[in-house]
C-alpha cells in the first residue's frame, strides 16, 4: 500500500480482472474521492461484460474455427511442415525435463490454488491474490461506494 499512514478509513485495494472464457469481460474496481471538502473515498467499479452488454455472447474458439474451415478460410490453421518444426524446437526442451525433474520448483496439483510460494510472494507486500468467488464482496463495495455517491450528493437521478 503506498499511502500506509493516512487518516482514510478501510483503503480497500484496486482491482482490475478479466474474465474468461466463459464469461468474457474486463472488471475494475478503485477508490475515488467523493466530492467535498472532506476526505472520503467511494468504491467505483466499472464493468464490461460481453454477453450484458452486446446482448449475446460471441462464438467460442472452436466455433470461429470450425466455421473458417467451412467456408475454406486457413488463415488460423497451421501447415503440418509449421507444426513439425515446433515440436522439433520443444521437444528437446520436454526431454530434458523429464530426465531431470526441477529440484525445489514450486509445482502445485492440477485443479489447485497454486503454490505456497505464490501466496508468500504476495504476503511479502501485504498482498493477496484475489480467489474467484469473492464476488459477494464486490457487489457489497459496489452498493457502498453508490451509496456514498449518492450521499454526497454526486449522484443525480
Amino acid at each position: 500500500m503506498l499511502f500506509r499512514k493516512t487518516p482514510i478509513k478501510d483503503p480497500r485495494t484496486n482491482r482490475l480482472v478479466i474474465h474468461i472464457q466463459p464469461d468474457e469481460g474486463i472488471s475494475w474496481r478503485f477508490a475515488a474521492k467523493v466530492p467535498g471538502s472532506v476526505m472520503k473515498l467511494g468504491l467505483v467499479n466499472m464493468d464490461f461484460d460481453y454477453a450484458r452488454d452486446f446482448g449475446t455472447s460471441h462464438s467460442t474458439g472452436y466455433e470461429r474455427l470450425l466455421y473458417d474451415c467451412m467456408l475454406g478460410d486457413a488463415t488460423l490453421f497451421q501447415r503440418a511442415d509449421m507444426v513439425e518444426a515446433g515440436w522439433a524446437a520443444i521437444e528437446p526442451v520436454i526431454d530434458v525435463w523429464k530426465a531431470l525433474p526441477a529440484r525445489g520448483f514450486p509445482n502445485y496439483p492440477s485443479g489447485s490454488w497454486g503454490p505456497k510460494e505464490a501466496d508468500e510472494l504476495m504476503a511479502r507486500d501485504g498482498r493477496a491474490w484475489r480467489k474467484i468467488g469473492e464476488d459477494e464482496e464486490d457487489a457489497k463495495s459496489s452498493a457502498t461506494a453508490t451509496e456514498n455517491l449518492k450521499s454526497a450528493g454526486a449522484m443525480n437521478k
